[in-house]
C-alpha cells in the first residue's frame, strides 16, 4: 500500500513538528458525538466529505487495537490503529501505513469535553512528522484543512443531534 510509519505514542500529539488543532463548541452531547465518531466508521464520508471510504478492518466490538482503513478523495489511503477509546471523552488513532510521500509519523485525536450548559467542546488534533516536502505544503494549506475540519464537525454535530 505504501510506507509504514513510526509507531509513535500519544506523547506525539504534543511533540509533533506539525500540529493542526481545531476546537469547536457543538450543541450535541459528548455521548452522541462519540457514538458517531466510533460506532460505524463507514459513516465518516457522510459528515467529512474529504473522506471517500472508511471501515473497521476486523470484527467488532471495536475499541483499543481496532484497525481502520480510510481513503480520501484524490487517492490518499491510510491504515490506522485505535490507541485510545475512552468513551465519551477521547478517541485517538495512529496512522500505521499510508501512500502519502514523505510521511514519517501521523496521529489524530478527538477530545470531547463538557461545554457550558448542554453541549460539547470538541477538539481535533492532527499531529504529523515528515520530510519538508510534506510539512511545508501542509503548512501552506493549513487554513483550508482547518475549514474542512470545522465543516466536518458541524455535519458530525447535525448527525449526532438527529441520532439523539
Amino acid at each position: 500500500m505504501g510506507v509504514r510509519l513510526s509507531p509513535v505514542t500519544t506523547d506525539f500529539l504534543q511533540s509533533a513538528p506539525l500540529r493542526i488543532v481545531v476546537t469547536q463548541r457543538l450543541g450535541a452531547s459528548r455521548e452522541a458525538l462519540f457514538r458517531e465518531l466510533t460506532q460505524d466508521a463507514s459513516t465518516w464520508p457522510q459528515w467529512w466529505h474529504e473522506v471517500s471510504r472508511a471501515a473497521y478492518t476486523g470484527p467488532g466490538p471495536y475499541g483499543v487495537g481496532a484497525g481502520r482503513a480510510v481513503s480520501l478523495r484524490g487517492g490518499v489511503r491510510f491504515v490506522e490503529s485505535v490507541l485510545v477509546w475512552d468513551e465519551p471523552e477521547r478517541f485517538v488513532y495512529r496512522i500505521e501505513e499510508t501512500n502519502v510521500p514523505g510521511a514519517h509519523a501521523w496521529m489524530e485525536e478527538w477530545l470531547l469535553t463538557p461545554g457550558q450548559g448542554e453541549g460539547t467542546t470538541l477538539r481535533f488534533t492532527m499531529a504529523i512528522e515528515g520530510h519538508a516536502a510534506l510539512e511545508l505544503p501542509l503548512q501552506a494549506v493549513r487554513p483550508m484543512v482547518m475549514r474542512s475540519i470545522r465543516r466536518a464537525m458541524r455535519r458530525l454535530e447535525a448527525r449526532a443531534q438527529q441520532a439523539g
